[in-house]
């Protein structure tokens, strides 16, 4: 009868043991499963490209500027104001994309620089003076890259919108018909740093 009880004694001490160094061992990550896409990162390398290229155009502002990722998801924070000086990141909101931009595959999107696609397009824009629209006060965008040379043509602006979430969502937000277009309070944000610079400021959509 002791031996049976100090045999399951024994088995349980093993067994807790087991269970313990499991639990902090680190997951066994496979060759073919795919990386978790770290925002961050890819931020960090289009901050530093448009840092290369504010050096050349002294006319934008080199301070702040704006970083829009298509990559994230657009229930979650994806539009960012970064402090270029200081390299930090001031704030970051919810953006809606072009509806012509969904390709039925979740977590795919496609980008057109062409009229009534109702695409986002990609690349660097300068954000220009603003007027009264539909949607209230919104800023002019003006392409500087060749994915997105007709943006004005288009009406491709900056804009805010109520239907448009301040907190992030687990699910897809509202889709624009090709403009970046954000939450009311977030453009507030956005409002003060544009009107507050004297030199355009630098919009980047990058995927």
């Amino acid at each position: 009868m002791k031996s049976k009880i100090f045999f399951l004694f024994s088995l349980l001490i093993f067994c807790t043991t087991f269970a313990c160094r499991n639990k902090d061992e680190k997951p066994t990550i496979h060759k073919n499963s795919k990386p978790i896409y770290s925002y961050e990162e890819k931020l960090k390398s289009e901050v530093n490209e448009i840092k290369r290229f504010l050096g050349k155009s002294p006319k934008y502002n080199s301070d702040v500027a704006f970083f829009l990722d298509m990559k994230v998801e657009s229930g979650r924070n994806r539009f960012f104001v970064y402090d270029l000086k200081h390299d930090k990141l001031l704030d970051k909101g919810l953006v809606g994309h072009g509806s012509g931009s969904e390709t039925g595959i979740y977590g795919e999107l496609k980008f057109s620089n062409v009229k009534n696609s109702n695409c986002s397009s990609l690349g660097k824009y300068a954000i220009g003076g603003s007027y009264t629209g539909r949607f209230g006060k919104a800023y002019k965008l003006y392409g500087l890259d060749k994915s997105n040379s007709n943006a004005f043509d288009r009406n491709i602006v900056l804009h805010k919108y109520e239907d448009v979430p301040f907190e992030e969502q687990p699910y897809p937000i509202c889709n624009s018909l090709g403009c970046p277009m954000v939450n009311e309070k977030f453009f507030n944000v956005l409002e003060k740093q544009i009107d507050n610079s004297k030199k355009k400021i630098i919009l980047t959509i990058y995927y």
